[in-house]
């Protein structure tokens, strides 16, 4: 993973650009991923190559009505199945894009990953 500081987003700054055999992902952290990248490819198979090119995205805060939670999100990628890397050789998880739809992923060590931080005052 690599690291940047990102300012936040605001309730609707994330444009999805999903239908026909365009998916979405959303990978839910902990706040101290925040900045952070975090890479997939398309795992593996008879028509992909080994080892797929790799993405990322950056996980950022992201301000909703009622508090903030920290993520990275994927705005178009062809359904099929993915690796989310832990590290350079470290998978942390397979995910499966469909068309028209937005998956959700949540980083294995967080159970409260994606949880709502309320705001305060």
């Amino acid at each position: 993973m690599h690291e940047h500081s990102l300012a936040p987003s605001e309730t609707g700054g994330v444009v999805l650009d999903i239908g026909g055999d365009m998916g979405a992902l959303i990978i839910y952290t902990g706040q101290e991923f925040h900045g952070r990248e975090i890479e997939i490819s398309p795992t593996a198979g008879p028509d992909r190559p080994d080892p797929a090119p790799r993405t990322h995205a950056a996980v950022r805060e992201r301000q909703v009505r009622d508090g903030v939670f920290f993520s990275a999100v994927y705005t178009d990628l062809p359904a099929g199945s993915y690796t989310v890397w832990r590290s350079d050789e470290v998978p942390a998880g397979q995910v499966t894009i469909t068309g028209g739809a937005v998956t959700e992923f949540v980083w294995p060590q967080h159970a409260t990953a994606g949880r709502l931080i309320p705001k305060t005052g």
